[in-house]
């Protein structure tokens, strides 16, 4: 079971994040990034962090540690930005935070190489999941130690917010033209020839066990949190028995609209390519 934490102090927002995550001290002396249930995404964001955080760290990826974090919201009554204050306050209860990297740094393609077999474990893995998320335009990723981090996972599983789609969703072509790796010639055969014998139902039952029921509960068409575990396990397994036949890579768009939903895609910052 995921660790279970209590915030002590709410330290500072990290405002590039569209649901203003904030870093956050906790009674086990520990400093998490906090992602909060109030936020304008929902906990389905947290549901995907757990499952997808989760699932990259049994594969072998480094992804911070994850704990579930109690909030009592009496701890951003001094917090001066109303934002906050409002945010804190819509959190009380279960949230989810992710181990602090302090020192690391974000990942720049043009800074640093990575190999062409950690390339293609970390595209395979981002085609699995459909993660829209990891472009030249949005790494999500750190450097920290000299090795490379994969964070924000909570804009994958997109069939996860129209679930009598998810069955079609599971054979979605993966396109990573746009991937901030797809220059580091990543060997996704490889990667799929490790990895998907890996990604069981024993597995994604296990991973999906994670999941707070009250973070399940309530969802349209399912009569239990056990149900909606069992949509998950059901749409990840399919997807990674076909997914390595249907991952491209061609020319990197320029100027065209990130693939991301409409409701995440105006919260992404844009980067320039030098």
């Amino acid at each position: 079971m995921l660790t279970e934490v209590t915030a002590t102090r709410y330290v500072t927002p990290l405002r590039e994040g569209g649901s203003l995550p904030g870093i956050v001290e906790a009674d086990d002396l520990g400093t998490y990034i906090m992602k909060f249930t109030g936020a304008g995404q929902g906990r389905k964001t947290l549901v995907a962090e757990i499952i997808c955080g989760l699932l990259g760290r049994r594969l072998g990826l480094r992804v911070p540690d994850l704990v579930q974090m109690q909030l009592d919201p009496v701890i951003g009554l001094g917090e001066p930005d109303q934002e906050v204050q409002e945010l804190l306050k819509a959190s009380g209860g279960l949230n989810l935070g992710m181990d602090y990297l302090p020192g690391s740094l974000g990942f720049d393609p043009l800074a640093f190489e990575v190999g062409s077999r950690e390339a293609g474990r970390v595209v395979w893995f981002d085609a699995l999941i459909n993660n829209v998320d990891r472009s030249w335009r949005n790494p999500n990723m750190l450097v920290w130690h000299g090795e490379l981090w994969l964070i924000d996972h909570g804009a994958t599983m997109i069939w996860h917010h129209n679930w009598p789609g998810a069955e079609k969703a599971a054979v979605k072509p993966f396109n990573a033209s746009d991937h901030v790796l797809a220059t580091f010639a990543p060997d996704v055969a490889s990667a799929a020839a490790e990895f998907a014998p890996r990604v069981t139902e024993d597995l994604l039952a296990e991973i999906t066990a994670e999941v707070p029921d009250e973070w399940l509960t309530d969802e349209p068409g399912f009569d239990s949190p056990d149900e909606v575990r069992r949509a998950y396990v059901r749409t990840l397994l399919a997807r990674a028995e076909v997914i390595s036949d249907h991952i491209t890579i061609g020319d990197r768009s320029k100027d065209t609209p990130s693939q991301a939903p409409e409701w995440l895609a105006g919260k992404l910052p844009r980067r320039a390519v030098k």
